[in-house]
Formats: C-alpha cells, sequence, structure tokens
C-alpha cells in the first residue's frame, strides 16, 4: 500500500481508533449551505467582507444624504443595526422573577400558590394557548404552589370528548402535571344553588326580552340611546324565583327566558349590565347527559369555580380585563371566597390563522390533512411537525409576559425552534435528490465501517456508518458544467465527502435523454488534495434506508391573510408542501430512533416516552426533521421542523 492508503485505512477503523489529528474541521458556510474547511471559510469570509465593505461605503454616502435631509426636517434618521450580543441561555424562570408576573405575586404575596388553566373543550389549543399553559403552570410552580386543569364544559352544544382528551394530553406533552383535573360541570348544582341565592338577594331576575330589546337597554346602535334596566326586573323575589325553577324543569324553550345578574345598567363598563347567568339549552351534555335543562355562563360559572377551587391568582389574557369587575361583583355579591384576577397580553402570530372557524375550513376543504397538519399552528400540528416542547417553552420565556398583546413572526419562533434544535439533536446525512455516484477506485474502501460523531456535543456519542464504492449525493450538488462561483460536484472538479477517506473528482456522468436528468456520475478519488474547498453529505448503498421528506414552507403567501385581495383563502401557498418521494437517509437513522426523544425534555423526558415526532435530528446541509406519524416500519416519512438557517425572503 501506498502511504496514502495507508492513511485513508486508518480513516475506515472502528470506534475505539483514534481521530486523524489532520482531518480538516468542517464548518456550515451559511451564504452557501456547504460544509468546508475552516480555511477555505475564512477565505470566503474575506472576499465578501471586502464587497460588504464597498457597499457599506456607498450606504454610509446614502446615509449622510438621509441625515441632513432629517435634520432639515427636525426628524431623526433610522438607527442602525447594531451587532448581535452573544446568547445567553434562557432562563426559564425569568418571567417569574421580574416583571408582571412578579408584580402580580406581589400584589397578593400568599402560599401556597393556586392557579388554574380553564380552556373550553370545543377545539383544539393553538399556539396562543402554549402561553397560557407556561404561565398558570409554572407560575404556580415556580411559587411552590399547584395548578388545576379545569375543563370550562358549560356549553354542551360545542363539546366533544376528542377535545378533553387531546387538551390534556398537550399540558402533559408541554411538561406539566394538573394538580386536579376538574370541570366545571362538577358544579352544576353548587352554581345553581348559588344563582337561587343571587335571586333571593335580589340580584338575579329572569328576564323574556329578544336581542333587539336588549341591544336597546344597552343604548342601541353604539351607544346612541340611554340605558335602561329591563322592565323584567321589577319582578318580586318570589316570581324569579319560581320562573327560574320553571327554567331548570324544562318549562321553557331555548331563547324564551334566561336569567340575568341584577348590576349597574349605569356603569361605563358593559360588563356591568345585567350579564346572563343562565340560559336554556335543549341539548345533552356530555357528563350529566340530560340532568339539565339550563347552563350556566362563563361570566357566571368562571369566578365561582375559581372560588371553589381557592385560586389565589386567576390568570387571563387581556380580553377579559372588562370582566374583573363583574367577576369581583360577583363573588363580594355572594360573599364567598374572592380569587384575584389579573391579566396578561395574549400571543398571535402572523401569517397563519388561529380562529377554530377558519381552521375547520381548511379542514373541511381537504387544504391541509386534518387538525394536525404541519403547517398549522395548533399544539397538536405544531407537535406532529417536531417542534420539542422545550423549544416552545423556551419561546414564551423569550417573549416574556407583559400586558400588551404580542403578535410574532412565524420567523421569530422558528428562530428559536432553530437554536433549540441546534444544541439538543444528533445529526445525519440525508439526500433529498439521491443521484449515484461511482468511484471507480474505491473498491479497497468497499464495506469498510465509518465511526461518525452524532454532534459536536460528545456526549451524544457516535454511530457506525458504511462507505461503499457507490455513494447518492443531491441531485443539487452536481453541475454538469463548472463556473467558477459554483464549489460542489463538477466534470473534473474535486469536492470532499463528509468523513470519507479522501475527496472525488468527478469524471464523467450520464444523463436520461427524454428527461434530461444525470442519471449516474462516475469520479475517483482525489488522493493528492488534502483539504478539498468544499464537502457535502452522502448516503451509502449498505444500511441506507428510503424515506419520504415532507418539506413544509408557510401555508400562506402573505403575514396577513385576512387582508389578502380575494379573501384569505384565495392567500393559500401552492408550495407550502414539497414532497421528495425517493429520498435516502444513512443507517445511524436506526439508532436515533432506538434513542429517542431527542432531546429529553418537558413531556420527552424517558426513553420511549415520546411520540414519533420526538425522533429528531439534524440532516446535514439540508434542515432539521422528525419522524412522522403516517410511518410504518416499512415506510419512514419525515417532516422538516426548520430549515438550518433563516429563509431572508420571508423578511
Amino acid at each position: 500500500m501506498t502511504d496514502a492508503v495507508v492513511d485513508a485505512a486508518a480513516k475506515m477503523q472502528l470506534a475505539d481508533a483514534p481521530v486523524d489529528p489532520n482531518a480538516p474541521k468542517l464548518v456550515l458556510d451559511e451564504e452557501t449551505g456547504e460544509m468546508v474547511s475552516k480555511g477555505e471559510l475564512k477565505k470566503r469570509m474575506a472576499k465578501r467582507a471586502k464587497k460588504a465593505i464597498k457597499e457599506k461605503n456607498k450606504d454610509a454616502k446614502k446615509d449622510v444624504a438621509a441625515a441632513t435631509a432629517a435634520a432639515q426636517d427636525g426628524a431623526t434618521p433610522k438607527n442602525k443595526q447594531t451587532p448581535k450580543a452573544e446568547e445567553a441561555p434562557v432562563d426559564t424562570q425569568a418571567m417569574f422573577k421580574q416583571g408582571f408576573l412578579n408584580d402580580v405575586y406581589n400584589e397578593r404575596p400568599v402560599k401556597p400558590v393556586f392557579t388554574r388553566f380553564p380552556p373550553e373543550p370545543n377545539g383544539f389549543l393553538h399556539i396562543g394557548h402554549a402561553k397560557a399553559i407556561a404561565i398558570n403552570f409554572g407560575f404556580a410552580k415556580y411559587h411552590g404552589g399547584n395548578c388545576y386543569l379545569r375543563f370550562d364544559d358549560t356549553n354542551p352544544e360545542a363539546e366533544e370528548e376528542i377535545y378533553f382528551t387531546a387538551i390534556e394530553d398537550t399540558v402533559r406533552w408541554l411538561g406539566f402535571t394538573p394538580y386536579k383535573i376538574t370541570y366545571s360541570s362538577d358544579n352544576f348544582q353548587k352554581l345553581y344553588d348559588l344563582a337561587e341565592k343571587l335571586i333571593g338577594l335580589d340580584k338575579a331576575y329572569v328576564c323574556h326580552c329578544n336581542d333587539d330589546e336588549i341591544k336597546l337597554q344597552r343604548g342601541g346602535e353604539k351607544g346612541a340611546s340611554p340605558r335602561f334596566r329591563c322592565k323584567h326586573a321589577e319582578q318580586s323575589v318570589e316570581e324569579n324565583l319560581q320562573k327560574f325553577r320553571d327554567m331548570r324543569d324544562g318549562k321553557y324553550k331555548p331563547r324564551e327566558a334566561f336569567l340575568r345578574m341584577k348590576q349597574d345598567i349605569t356603569d361605563g363598563n358593559p360588563q356591568m349590565w345585567d350579564l346572563a347567568a343562565y340560559r336554556v339549552l335543549d341539548k345533552p351534555h356530555h357528563r350529566t347527559g340530560s340532568d339539565w335543562k339550563i347552563y350556566p355562563t362563563y361570566d357566571f360559572t368562571h369566578c365561582l369555580c375559581d372560588s371553589f377551587e381557592g385560586i389565589t391568582h386567576s390568570l387571563c389574557t387581556t380580553e377579559f380585563v372588562l370582566s374583573r369587575v363583574s367577576y369581583e361583583w360577583l363573588n363580594k355579591t355572594l360573599g364567598v371566597y374572592e380569587p384575584m384576577q389579573r391579566e396578561y397580553g395574549r400571543l398571535s402570530m402572523t401569517g397563519t390563522v388561529l380562529s377554530k372557524r377558519k381552521l375547520k375550513e381548511l379542514v373541511d376543504r381537504k387544504i391541509v390533512r386534518g387538525w394536525d397538519d404541519p403547517r398549522l399552528y395548533t399544539l397538536i400540528a405544531v407537535r406532529r411537525r417536531g417542534v420539542p416542547p422545550g423549544a416552545i417553552l423556551e419561546f414564551v420565556n423569550e417573549l416574556g409576559v407583559t400586558t400588551s398583546n404580542s403578535i410574532i413572526q412565524i420567523v421569530r419562533f422558528e428562530q428559536t425552534i432553530r437554536r433549540y434544535l441546534e444544541r439538543t439533536v444528533p445529526r445525519l446525512m440525508l439526500v433529498l435528490d439521491p443521484v449515484p455516484v461511482v468511484i471507480e477506485d474505491a473498491d479497497e474502501f468497499d464495506g469498510s465501517e465509518i465511526t461518525v460523531p452524532f454532534s459536536k456535543n460528545a456526549a451524544m456519542g457516535d454511530h457506525k456508518i458504511k462507505f461503499t464504492k457507490t455513494v447518492y449525493i443531491d441531485r443539487s450538488d452536481f453541475r454538469e458544467v463548472d463556473s467558477k462561483d459554483y464549489f460542489r460536484l463538477a466534470p473534473g472538479k474535486t469536492v470532499g465527502l463528509l468523513q470519507a477517506p479522501f475527496p472525488i473528482k468527478a469524471t464523467s456522468f450520464t444523463k436520461d435523454e427524454a428527461t434530461g436528468k444525470v442519471t449516474e456520475i462516475r469520479a475517483a478519488f482525489d488522493r493528492e488534495t488534502k483539504k478539498p474547498k468544499t464537502f457535502i453529505q452522502w448516503v451509502g448503498t449498505d444500511g441506507s434506508r428510503k424515506c419520504e421528506v415532507r418539506v413544509y414552507n408557510s401555508l400562506f403567501k402573505s403575514e396577513n391573510p385576512a387582508a389578502a385581495e380575494g379573501g384569505w383563502l384565495s392567500d393559500i401557498n401552492p408550495d407550502s408542501e414539497v414532497v421528495y418521494p425517493d429520498a435516502l437517509i444513512e443507517s445511524g437513522f436506526d439508532e436515533v430512533k432506538r434513542r429517542a426523544p431527542w432531546p429529553e425534555a418537558a413531556g420527552e423526558s424517558e426513553l420511549g416516552k415520546g411520540g414519533p415526532e420526538s425522533v429528531r435530528f439534524q440532516a446535514m446541509r439540508v434542515a432539521y426533521f422528525a419522524l412522522d406519524k403516517d410511518s410504518t416500519d416499512d415506510k419512514i416519512i419525515l417532516n422538516r421542523i426548520v430549515s438550518l438557517k433563516e429563509d431572508k425572503e420571508k423578511n
């Protein structure tokens, strides 16, 4: 053997072989998406820096002119972007230590703390609910207390068992364990008794008005007329009590009668304008069956259930800020324990839709596969796409909690996911659109094992893959005609194969004349070039697996689908899903799957506990991926979680 061949053979030894000290350290060139040596990247960066300086000088001249004009107009020129500070690890409890939530606790610094997360079981939770879950469960945990998962199940017309199950599963997936799982319907009798007590205090009455009459009592269109109290409020306590019992006994049809709280019609807050407390519904309840003909409203139920459960801090979004006065009025009037309600800003996303109505339309029209389609931002969809629960919690903590609503771009969410995955998942080689490369002088290495680390983090371990004479590279990594600005494989050009013994040089290729596609590339080892400019990923023929890869892009073309010409459905992105049916993944995938979840965090903290989506990895030079639930033993289906770097076009 020649010295070069001996050196190459040494690289093919088993896992206990020493690492070759002369092997180039590879880094990602984010501009081109290639793996290159540090020296090559340094050269490229120097060239780009020179170009940037020229552009900067041009911009500086423009800025001087703009600043001069701004000064003349008494305006301040836009600030230049400041360099990014080095990113510190996210303190996942920071939002409880300072700011709004710290102030809330200091208003009522009691122990133990009790909070609740009270979803309506009438739909699947979306990304905005993740903030509510993190706040309510996290606040209680931080202060040594507990959080209830309470289902606000007072509207049998919209509730289904599938939502109860999905909500509980989502809470646990995010890493939280409810202190108790309760239901507002558990308190139907107690709530009814308090309604009768309210009537006895002359603070509630049975009303028979229709919608138009109630609107007029509340000031008419845009408050054009004076407000006045309903005439039914003049009924005696005895009459109201009898009518309310008649409602309970089914003597009224829906909308013929309802119980209203007698509040203060002169108050400036509409939440004091004699709100409804009970209505008649001709619908069996999923838990109580046909026992009840009447059901309490949110405004009557919520504050009282908080009281029953001893909630110390009732945390909700700012849409309920006006409701605080009626919340406090009812508890005080009935003389029950009074929790403290405080409101924080809700979380919304641009570039998508979150309303149940619109999501249902997407599902019904089969624009998406279902409520868990990875292009949606329901939490079951985000989960299926492969986003780790820990990344979601980190995102919420990064945003912080204030009284202002947060309207966040999807790219901002993806940045957090990308940073989280970068430090927590293993790396594998994946080829989306494979084309075979036959290395004609590789017989001596055919079938040899290469030990490959899962990450630069040694704690993740390593795995073995087999090098083969025929390997597959991505079609995008070969060009029939070379050019100076192209750094990958082309006829007569050398490129490195990640972890392979030598770089390769393309010698020839064949193509399908009908399609114009290259069908095979012939190559040879370039044993003279020690450090090629670029390294590309590859997959051998031994142990590799065929897979279907689904690359997801934004479901909508614009940041605000609702404002799109022709309506939000006309804004659907036709390229929101790109499928690669014949992709190839290296054999290390089986080890990653066996050791999942990656990472072990939040509700995926035990080996084998995570679903298929917990099988996550970085496909080198491609993107981050997770196993889809449609996968079988015979067919691997992968979902792209996020790209390796931010798509500048999205900004």
